[in-house]
């Protein structure tokens, strides 16, 4: 079953590539994302054994499953964002055939790389996710999306280049043991000799790998192409960066903390994973104070959880890598809700600037108030789910590093300020700006944030049992 999963983007792309109408190519668009959800959901019970190419296990599945769900959900909110700009002219026919065709091969390259059981094949995908973002970053073909585009390919080939040279590393350390050939560069073969590995050529690995998919995460300081992605991109490209790219180079590297972990004389790669997250969260939180564009705003929200997650998965043990998996789930549904909700606020404001929006929950109340649900959701405000994956990890941090702790609930109370702030301005007071009507797709944002507050108040036992057993793999 993990076919259907690959082949349904690519025979969807081939497919949108030449349908020339935006209602059809629309449709089929949601109607192959959907189909692939579908099909990710089989795996939970037709999971075929591992070959030399793709396998499944129980860390994988968490992501591949979460990443053709949003990209679902999101398709669904780019059919209507996506026919507004064709009607206000920001795209023509033959950029929408684009647009819908390199959606596709996104999906396909995340896809990919989540599947892989070769970090050679994982490593490819990981760049084919890259270069077509990059192209559809740069779709409104104006001067700063190009630069926004521009930026985005140098800084994330720095990344990939050095993601390489850690692969091949990893590579150079398991030939002794696995022997040359295909089998030093599969998973699973990597996991069994692992600790027989050289651990001095592990070590140098890590740190390029760490480097190099740590620009694709966008931990600080490797952030920087990642605000002006957000900012100048079609929206629905980033609710997806936001909530599946991120994730893809961040499995990529629990993949090769795995394999360190599994070494017992090579470094422990968490404190270097705690170390970026804790320098991530702070220098973001205070970012958000400077931010007068809406999406880069929530571009810095990113980077800052992202760097909490990081935090938690360095910091490690099965609470705290629970609680990791757990707010990498709902950073995904929520932080993708957000950008749902504020491509529609960016539609009829005619603007990105906060200081232009005002007064939404008065002239927009769907939209308003689900903006003001999304934004305590990611705050981390109870009942919301992310309250409790924070309130784990805070509470491991106290009772196994007190000053680590310290510093984590300082970052994310700069943070909370920062965004309640900028969301009384957005949601609050008298309307600025166009009050028109805003033919908005309001279904994604909503259940996004049911899931998001069903998890903050009940999570399914299975669910609980899944989410632990990975977080003992994990270490």
């Amino acid at each position: 079953m993990i076919l259907p999963v690959l082949l349904t983007p690519l025979i969807a792309a081939a497919a949108l590539a030449l349908i020339p109408g935006y209602r059809w190519s629309a449709r089929l668009n949601v109607l192959a994302s959907l189909a692939a959800f579908l099909f990710a959901l089989r795996l939970f019970w037709d999971r075929p054994a591992p070959g030399q190419y793709v396998f499944i296990d129980d860390l994988n599945i968490v992501f591949i499953v979460l990443n053709t769900f949003v990209g679902f959900t999101t398709s669904a909110f780019s059919a209507s964002y996506i026919g507004h700009e064709l009607v206000t002219g920001r795209l023509t026919p033959g950029y929408l055939r684009f647009y819908h065709a390199m959606y596709q091969v996104m999906l396909l390259g995340m896809n990919l790389a989540l599947v892989a059981n070769n970090i050679g094949l994982m490593w490819v995908a990981v760049e084919i996710a890259t270069l077509t973002t990059v192209m559809m970053v740069g779709l409104y073909r104006t001067r700063d999306a190009l630069e926004a585009a521009w930026k985005y390919f140098i800084l994330g080939s720095v990344g990939i280049a050095l993601a390489l040279f850690g692969t091949i590393l990893v590579y150079m350390a398991a030939r002794p043991v696995v022997g040359a050939g295909l089998d030093a560069m599969v998973w699973t073969a990597l996991m069994a000799g692992a600790k027989s590995f050289d651990p001095s050529l592990l070590n140098l690995a890590f740190i390029f790998l760490l480097l190099g998919y740590g620009t694709k995460v966008g931990l600080a300081p490797l952030h920087a192409w990642l605000p002006d992605a957000h900012a100048e991109g079609p929206t629905p490209i980033s609710a997806v960066l936001s909530g599946l790219l991120l994730n893809v180079a961040l499995y990529a590297l629990l993949r090769f903390k795995m394999l360190l972990a599994a070494n017992p004389a090579a470094i422990a790669p968490g404190p270097l994973m705690i170390l970026l997250g804790l320098v991530s969260l702070v220098f973001a939180a205070f970012m958000l104070y400077r931010r007068r564009d809406i999406k880069r705003l929530f571009a810095y929200s990113s980077i800052e959880h992202m760097g909490v997650i990081v935090f938690s998965f360095g910091l490690a043990g099965p609470l705290a890598n629970f609680a990791g998996l757990l707010q990498m789930t709902l950073h995904s549904l929520t932080k993708s809700a957000i950008f749902f909700a504020v491509g529609h606020v960016a539609q009829v404001k005619g603007t990105q600037r906060i200081a232009e929006m005002g007064g939404l929950t008065a002239s927009h109340p769907l939209l308003g108030w689900g903006l003001v649900a999304s934004v305590a959701a990611i705050a981390g405000l109870p009942p919301f789910g992310i309250f409790m994956s924070e309130f784990l990890m805070i509470s491991t941090a106290f009772a196994r590093q007190p000053v680590l702790a310290i510093v984590l609930v300082f970052g994310l109370l700069v943070a909370f300020g920062a965004l309640l702030l900028r969301l009384t301005s957005v949601a609050f007071g008298e309307p600025r700006g166009p009050t028109g009507p805003v033919k908005a797709s309001y279904v994604p944002v909503f259940a996004h944030l049911s899931l998001v507050l069903c998890a903050g108040i009940w999570l399914p036992p299975p669910l609980v049992a899944w989410f632990q057993h990975v977080a003992a793999l994990l270490g």
